[in-house]
């Protein structure tokens, strides 16, 4: 199965599989990346896992030529809080949902298991961010505030962010009950809702279109569209290949993106 599309490219090399965005690539020179795949593969770094976890960074930080011991990995709360990062921490020794940095050889990782992960990269001032944003996540707007930390702290101007949305949980699977709809539609009132809120009129549940969202309120915080880069992949529709929470239930495993320069 190849998930290459006019986006991304998929790569099988040796024992490790995983996604590269077209337009990173551009950057190749300064710019390493890569989103994992594989059901065999899990980057969970709880303790009972950390060994297995660690192995399976090792083999994809390899296939793209990075050091894994440059990892930085934050815990991931479901919050809107985001880090700047200036050197080397332990894996989930941050308390966020967030990186960023602009210097070299630090690795910034993320996980999901249909969550929204997104990788940013300011080509002008040379600053990279990697951002987990759930449905709570999505709420709380973390995309945008981590665009506006890049721009406060670093002199970014969001016209010339990159924006890459990773595989995630799509509108066709996204489910939720009245209560979650409710939320959406309070925090989203500048979004028209018809156009990420689909009712089911049969059992009275909706689908709400998270990745949807995310580009609007981005755009709408000066990204440029075509700056919005979409893998356009369902995590839960493509699960033979993408870890997903909603198909593997309790026992899930997860998928991890990684940047670095």
């Amino acid at each position: 199965m190849d998930l290459s599309n006019s986006e991304i490219v998929h790569v099988k090399e040796g024992p490790i599989e995983y996604l590269q965005f077209r337009r990173l690539l551009q950057y190749k020179d300064i710019l390493k990346h890569a989103y994992s795949l594989g059901i065999d593969r899990n980057f969970r770094t709880s303790v009972s896992n950390y060994a297995d976890a660690m192995n399976d960074y090792k083999l994809l930080c390899d296939a793209i030529n990075l050091d894994v011991k440059n990892i930085v990995k934050p815990l991931q709360i479901h919050s809107d809080i985001i880090k700047v990062v200036d050197k080397k921490s332990q894996l989930h020794e941050l308390n966020s949902d967030g990186l960023i940095t602009n210097k070299k050889n630090i690795i910034l990782s993320t996980t999901n298991a249909d969550c929204i992960l997104l990788i940013l990269f300011d080509p002008k001032q040379k600053v990279i961010a990697n951002v987990h944003s759930g449905w709570k996540g999505t709420l709380q707007r973390i995309s945008v505030k981590a665009v506006q930390k890049m721009c406060m702290q670093f002199q970014c101007k969001a016209e010339d962010i990159i924006i890459c949305i990773c595989p995630s949980i799509r509108k066709c699977h996204f489910e939720v009950e009245k209560d979650v709809k409710e939320l959406f539609e309070k925090e989203f009132q500048d979004i028209e809702k018809n156009y990420f809120i689909e009712e089911k009129i049969v059992d009275k549940k909706w689908n709400i279109d998270t990745v949807e969202i995310n580009k609007q309120i981005l755009q709408k915080e000066g990204i440029k569209k075509n700056n919005i880069i979409d893998s356009g992949i369902c995590s839960v529709c493509n699960s033979e290949l993408i870890h997903s929470y909603r198909v593997e239930g309790k026992e899930y495993k997860l998928n991890t993106a990684i940047i670095s320069m």
